[in-house]
């Protein structure tokens, strides 16, 4: 990163940034489409342990990774502040943290994970697959929460390429393993949907081990490292991380764990619903990569400048993150919507699961311009380091307006199933006001020449 001093400067600098993680970003996407697909290929059975284990493991592992995803902003802030001993300190503490995070995981999985499913009531063969999936995925629970860190640690630096090369090398890999583990070609044992997990761990191990030789053997990033760093633990380093990473990880798992319970409360509607809402918010996740990679690149970019003492660029980043998501937002939810039945298509033969799809993706468009708003202004107060507020408001936003709004139009209204839609877009868009506004008022209260802090 390097400071910028004109709007044509910064637009390049956040492409500079955005394209490698949106790149990353899909990636990482795609191994779990890569488990998806590949298991249904073996046996619907195997399919369906393998969604129910994702279905799991994701609000658990988004809403942890969020904790840990606040080793960004603190280093680019420290960077910005030219504080290299700082920096080293936060990325050392991050990798114990993730370490102490990643062993707790097991530890309550190996107790809480059997008796989650029996819960579920499953038929035997699916409780088995999940059961098995994510005992393979707990394989590389520990490399891929260092990953996190590291990677948070690179974009901190504003090197996103390096992670990006990284992964693109990986997913050949991946790819590979789930073939010959899932149906045990070559030699490898047949394990089924459970060698999706196996094969997303040997993968993370990869993963994490290339990013760390990057980062040893590598400027800029090894002037950042050494095992002195590691000699000395500060439980204050580590509170400093939690303070911040916290109310992220908790905003990331009541996002993640709001969609889950729309999901359930869907399943209470015919298969054809069931179907098409599955496929239109499978569309809106994947085009969700886009906003959530500028909130990324934006996250850094404002921390960088906030610790550099630069408010006026720290305000002109946090300002077009937001504007460039709400156009990229509407152009992608446009098109979308004009080839909504062809690209409905993709996920279903049956014309009424297209039908129906097709109407969902008209309320999708509204929902991502929402969507897209409250996550890149969100973005920008991490990067002031600003995340107890925030999380009130998505919390509020989340629980409070989408679920309760969505559940009383799709019950008590015409709307049907499309009242969920309604309501997350309705609770997405107060969100994104209210993120807005606590922007506007931070960056007139406390980063505009005056450091009076406040709440």
């Amino acid at each position: 990163m390097y400071q910028t001093f004109s709007t044509k400067e910064k637009i390049k600098q956040i492409f500079v940034m955005l394209i490698p993680i949106l790149i990353t970003q899909l990636g990482m996407f795609s191994m779990v489409f890569f488990n998806t697909i590949m298991s249904g290929k073996y046996n619907s059975s195997d399919l369906a342990g393998v969604a129910i284990g994702s279905s799991i493991w994701s609000p658990v592992f988004t809403g942890l990774s969020g904790i840990l995803l606040a080793v960004s902003p603190i280093a680019a802030q420290r960077f910005g502040e030219k504080k290299g001993k700082e920096v080293s300190s936060i990325l050392t503490h991050g990798i114990y943290l993730a370490l102490i995070i990643a062993i707790l995981v097991i530890i309550l999985g190996v107790f809480l994970l059997n008796p989650i499913l029996t819960a579920m009531d499953l038929p035997e063969s699916v409780h088995e697959t999940a059961f098995r999936y994510l005992a393979g995925l707990g394989f590389g629970i520990i490399p891929l929460f260092i990953f996190n860190v590291l990677r948070s640690f690179i974009y901190a630096l504003g090197k996103t390429r390096v992670v990006m090369y990284i992964l693109l090398m990986s997913l050949p890999i991946n790819f590979f393993l789930n073939y010959v583990l899932i149906f045990g070609h070559w030699g490898f044992p047949e394990l089924g949907g459970a060698g999706a997990g196996y094969a997303t761990s040997i993968t993370y191990y990869l993963i994490a081990g290339l990013t760390a030789a990057v980062i040893i053997k590598q400027k800029p990033f090894s002037n950042f490292v050494g095992l002195k760093y590691f000699k000395e633990f500060s439980g204050e380093k580590v509170k400093e991380i939690l303070k911040i990473g916290v109310p992220m990880g908790l905003s990331i798992f009541f996002e993640t764990s709001m969609f889950a319970v729309v999901t359930i409360l869907i399943s209470k509607f015919n298969i054809t619903t069931i179907a098409a809402y599955q496929s239109a918010l499978n569309i809106v996740s994947f085009l969700y990569m886009i906003p959530m990679s500028i909130s990324m690149a934006q996250t850094v970019l404002v921390g960088f400048e906030v610790g550099a003492g630069r408010y006026n660029d720290a305000k002109a980043y946090s300002w077009m993150g937001i504007y460039l998501g709400a156009i990229i937002a509407v152009g992608a939810g446009l098109l979308v919507v004009l080839f909504r039945y062809e690209v409905a298509g993709f996920y279903s033969n049956e014309p009424a699961v297209i039908a129906l799809t097709g109407q969902f993706l008209i309320y999708a468009l509204f929902f991502m311009i929402s969507d897209a708003i409250q996550a890149t202004a969100l973005a920008a107060l991490r990067g002031y380091k600003d995340v107890n507020i925030s999380f009130i408001i998505t919390l509020i936003a989340y629980w409070l307006i989408c679920l309760p709004v969505g559940y009383f139009l799709a019950h008590y209204t015409g709307l049907g199933a499309s009242g969920y839609w309604v309501g997350l877009t309705i609770g997405l868009l107060a969100a994104g006001i209210s993120l807005s506004l606590r922007l506007i008022f931070i960056q007139k209260r406390r980063f505009n020449g005056n450091l009076a802090e406040i709440i």
